[in-house]
């Protein structure tokens, strides 16, 4: 399971600078987020064999020209609170301020792995000044050049020290034959209430087991013939308001559900619609291939006509295109609306996602469509595709044996991922598809 680094600092220090050299240069961005000063906030990297999700606080600071100390503080304490390593960003050309001392301070009493960096650390005279940061009393510093990349390597080594091996110890905890869900989404769009629903007194919870990361509980769901583990994340377990309504708070909590689910269960509020932050969430999903059901919940609100849940299934398609071949239910928890149907197809997404085809019915389905409809030749080179299996892993990924595999154009990859949707049921999940050559 991924861990998540979370950078933290004042204004103006170099933390989406430093952000971006961390992912950027490594692995591609998960996606893009709509925040007050910036538009990245979170990204996927791994270093020697140790996978992070490194998520900067910066993007979230309001007002371009005020400093708000105090929305600086309640995101630092979240990220002691959340994060597995905290990386304190401070400025050498700027020596330490009143609020690096404050940060320190909150920082200082956690008992999180925290690497105080100091940036813009480009030239000799400025390697002597930054000598004055070791004042703050972090054992763990380290001197850095966000934009020339100079100490990064040595600051990343720090945090795959730190770091558990990917395995999740809950794992060994968990039967792995059952699926683990988790129900995520933006505060207030009824994900506590969806849980109480499914996992109040009149639901047989056989056990509750306590997970490796702080606050995860999974708790077995054992009745009418179905099984699953529901992962409890912020939205069952509340934190003070000030936590909850930080977008912030919300983001990170999603981040570590989905990381430790099989299937995700995205929430939306059907009186507000999918906004930016919601397909963030569901970008993050598809990235990290895992199942996904849409939940349109509060549609109890919603003034109905003949074709109103058409239309608006219509519209949301649209707005998540092109993975737009997902199952949306319209909920309505107050009524207990739709609530085990959600149940139900969360599981069939799940055995979409596990399912593995005999490499013979691959072949004599898809070799006859790729003979009627061969890939288009790149500059007088033909391309012939001989063989195709589908790989040994969590989710479906398929590959394609060909001549010349780099010139497999993108588009010839969406025809050959709508067929094997339109042949076999990949409702709700994320696939790769790959040429390779023989």
């Amino acid at each position: 399971m991924s861990q998540i680094i979370a950078i933290v600092g004042r204004p103006n220090v170099g933390k989406s600078t430093l952000f971006n050299r961390l992912i950027g240069e490594r692995k591609a961005i998960i996606d893009n987020v709509s925040g007050v000063t910036r538009d990245r906030i979170y990204g996927y990297s791994d270093w020697n064999g140790k996978n992070f999700t490194v998520v900067d606080t910066g993007g979230f600071v309001k007002g371009s020209t005020d400093v708000f100390e105090a929305e600086i503080r309640r995101q630092v304490q979240i990220a002691i609170d959340e994060a597995s390593v905290i990386v304190f960003l401070v400025d050498v050309s700027t020596g330490i301020t009143d609020l690096d001392e404050e940060i320190a301070r909150m920082l200082r009493k956690s008992p999180k792995k925290v690497i105080l960096c100091v940036n813009k650390v480009d030239n000799s005279q400025r390697q002597m000044v930054a000598n004055e940061f070791w004042s703050l009393g972090f054992e763990d510093t380290v001197f850095i050049s966000s934009i020339s990349g100079g100490g990064t390597g040595e600051l990343l080594d720090m945090i795959a020290d730190v770091l558990p091996d990917n395995a999740n110890e809950t794992d060994n905890l968990l039967n792995p034959d059952i699926p683990k869900i988790a129900i995520v989404g933006q505060p207030n769009v009824g994900k506590s209430s969806m849980t109480n629903a499914l996992m109040g007194e009149e639901r047989n919870i056989v056990t509750d087991i306590p997970g490796t990361t702080r606050d995860a509980i999974y708790s077995l769901y054992n009745k009418f013939d179905k099984q699953f583990y529901l992962i409890d994340t912020a939205g069952i377990r509340k934190k003070s308001k000030v936590h909850e309504d930080l977008e912030f708070y919300s983001v990170i909590r999603a981040i570590r559900a989905l990381e430790e689910a099989d299937i995700c269960l995205l929430m939306l509020d059907a009186t507000v619609g999918i906004e930016s932050q919601d397909l963030s969430i569901l970008g993050l999903i598809q990235k990290r291939k895992k199942g996904l059901v849409i939940l349109v919940n509060k549609w109890d609100l919603i003034e109905k006509e003949t074709n109103t849940a058409r239309d608006f299934e219509k519209k949301l398609k649209e707005k998540i295109a092109p993975f737009n071949d997902v199952p949306i239910l319209f909920t309505s928890v107050l009524d207990k609306q739709r609530i085990y149907k959600t149940v139900e197809t969360a599981l069939e997404v799940h055995a979409n996602r596990i399912q593995k085809i005999k490499t013979s019915v691959l072949n004599d389905l898809m070799l006859d469509i790729i003979e009627k409809n061969p890939p288009p030749s790149h500059r007088g080179k033909y391309i012939k595709i001989k063989y195709v299996t589908q790989l040994p892993l969590y989710y479906p990924a398929f590959v394609f044996y060909c001549n010349h595999p780099d010139h497999v154009k993108v588009s010839y990859r969406n025809f050959i991922e709508n067929q094997l949707r339109k042949h076999f049921n990949f409702t709700g999940v994320s696939m790769s598809v790959y040429f390779r050559e023989k």
